[in-house]
């Protein structure tokens, strides 16, 4: 974990289940799940396609609400009770990043990190100061007057990241994000969102395919079955940070990595 001192909260599950669909078909998504992630954890949720990963992590954010179950970020519970509607207090710490940056392509990079807080009324000054902060933090200052199209793939989902930050929300949940890009870009991003968690202290819950990264970047691997998807297989991974890329190399990151490989063939 960060050794960086973080007021982040904490997320937890309880007995938490999805289904969807209508009246001629349900589709059991997620299985009943209990899971707690610690202030300024690092966790992987990582499992065969079609597992409920996503599912599970979009029902963390209060994009899809569980068919059973409660979720609860810094002591609020997400959904209030007897209703659709989310709580405000506990969405405000959630910050979203997905596989595609989403980034608006008539908006500036600046503009584009800042506009979450436009929508919140923050003054313009303030969103360039913040602006501006988040682009030297996450690598891209100096491109801040630039549009989407003239950025790489790995320089807007640097821009995604600072621009789901822009709020300073205490949890950021991130749905593959590096999935798209290439080995070598995919590479410098994990070790960029390693020394961007390490910077802020934030609580990290990622969605992963590879079992490479999420041993890489984990404090904690959660594998999930195939659907309905269920925790089948917890692993800590206590290597030392900031972990460079020689650590994957080691015989004993190797170890790691085939006892969750082994794992997926057999329940794939």
């Amino acid at each position: 974990m960060s050794d960086v001192a973080s007021p982040a909260p904490g997320i937890r599950l309880a007995g938490v289940e999805k289904w969807f669909g209508s009246i001629d078909e349900h589709v059991h998504a997620v299985a009943k799940t209990d899971l707690s992630v610690a202030p300024g954890e690092l966790l992987v949720l990582l499992g065969p396609s079609g597992c409920g990963k996503t599912t599970l992590l979009r029902m963390i954010g209060g994009l899809i609400r569980p068919t059973r179950g409660s979720i609860r970020v810094e002591n609020h519970d997400l959904w209030r009770s007897g209703g659709d509607t989310r709580n405000d207090d506990a969405v405000r710490e959630l910050g979203m990043v997905f596989q595609d940056a989403n980034l608006f392509p008539w908006l500036s990079i600046e503009d584009n990190i800042a506009l979450p807080l436009e929508l919140r009324g923050v003054a313009k000054r303030e969103r360039r100061a913040r602006a501006g902060e988040l682009t030297r933090l996450v690598g891209i200052e100096g491109f801040e007057r630039r549009w989407p199209r003239e950025l790489s793939g790995g320089m807007r989902q640097r821009a995604a990241i600072a621009r789901a930050l822009s709020y300073d929300p205490h949890i950021l949940l991130m749905d593959e994000p590096f999935g798209a890009l290439d080995a070598l870009t995919r590479d410098a991003m994990n070790l960029e969102l390693q020394r961007i968690w390490a910077a802020t202290g934030k609580t990290i819950v990622l969605v992963t395919h590879s079992i490479t990264e999420a041993v890489f970047l984990a404090d904690r691997v959660i594998l999930l079955s195939p659907r309905p998807g269920k925790i089948d297989t917890e692993v800590r991974v206590d290597f030392a940070r900031p972990r460079s890329l020689d650590l994957q190399a080691s015989v004993e990151f190797a170890s790691i990595v085939n006892r969750l490989r082994h794992r997926l063939s057999e329940i794939s």
